[in-house]
């Protein structure tokens, strides 16, 4: 028996990637939802409107790292002592070494710091893996699992090359049908189904997803904190959280560069041009547009 599987994040290629396999009618259709924990409440609310609209249930998933935390607390109590870890440092890590049950700060709890564009163990703890669980059961039944995937081409260089179908292990396939889609052709299907995209894409936001993202850009940040200052004022109480398990008692949810350090000066550098010498002065007097979107949806 085949399963194809739909990995839904409320992101306008993975809503175009469910909206294709119920158009084709695929058999055994399921749609599962990874919920990071670092989601704008629009994007829980768009899933939840897909549903409806689609009558169709989007299972949800989390990750839980209970047991990650309680291994690091061990390893706190025992081993930091013993490498000369001041009794106040110890202190503060355990006071906050609990899980919180939101996947994506427990993550960051258990590895002592936040992912980055170097590390970035965030979509393989966070989403990957807590798919997959639902995938080992089906595969030691002896059934085939098409996973299918919103990811396009010309998103980046890494994509770009990606087949469209591709065998993980035996009887998991990665499947990719709007590999070659461009991002017109992606809320061109939300409009032959009836969909609305996320708001968010109405907001300002280029990506749907976390937010902010790792990745995210100036741009990004900038339209963020303007519209949404409490997802900032949120990952600034992360980052404090997350410092108080590090050695140094300190954690920026972005590098710390010519930037700035912490999440609150990389806002203030987002608002900057020439480099980050000066503030850009007419986007300081710019209100907020009802409408902004990247891709024309306020035309």
């Amino acid at each position: 028996m085949k399963h194809n599987i739909v990995s839904v994040s409320g992101g306008k290629d993975s809503t175009a990637t469910l909206l294709l396999a119920m158009a084709w009618d695929v058999e055994n259709l399921q749609a599962v939802f990874a919920d990071t924990g670092h989601e704008h409440p629009a994007t829980y609310e768009y899933v939840e409107y897909l549903e409806q609209i689609l009558e169709i249930q989007i299972q949800r998933v989390k990750a839980d790292f209970s047991f990650e935390i309680e291994s690091k607390r061990e390893y706190v109590k025992t081993k930091w002592p013993e490498k000369g870890v001041s009794n106040s440092v110890i202190e503060n890590a355990l006071a906050v070494l609990k899980p919180t049950g939101n996947p994506f700060l427990d993550l960051c709890l258990w590895k002592n710091r936040f992912p980055s564009t170097r590390a970035r163990f965030c979509t393989s703890e966070l989403k990957v893996k807590p798919i997959q669980q639902l995938f080992y059961p089906i595969l030691e039944d002896g059934h085939m699992i098409l996973s299918w995937q919103g990811v396009r081409a010309d998103e980046s260089l890494d994509r770009k090359y990606l087949p469209e179908c591709n065998e993980v292990i035996q009887g998991l396939y990665n499947y990719r049908p709007i590999l070659k889609w461009s991002a017109k052709d992606v809320f061109q299907a939300h409009t032959d189904m009836g969909i609305d995209p996320n708001p968010l894409y109405k907001q300002g936001m280029g990506r749907v997803g976390c937010m902010p993202c790792i990745n995210c850009n100036k741009d990004e940040l900038k339209e963020i904190a303007k519209r949404f200052p409490e997802e900032i004022e949120r990952v600034a109480e992360w980052e404090r959280i997350v410092g108080l398990v590090s050695k140094r008692q300190s954690a920026t949810f972005f590098t710390s560069d010519y930037r700035g350090h912490g999440i609150h000066q990389l806002v203030e550098w987002s608002k900057t041009v020439r480099g980050g010498k000066q503030y850009d002065l007419v986007e300081q007097m710019t209100g907020i547009e009802a409408c902004s979107s990247a891709y024309g949806l306020c035309e």
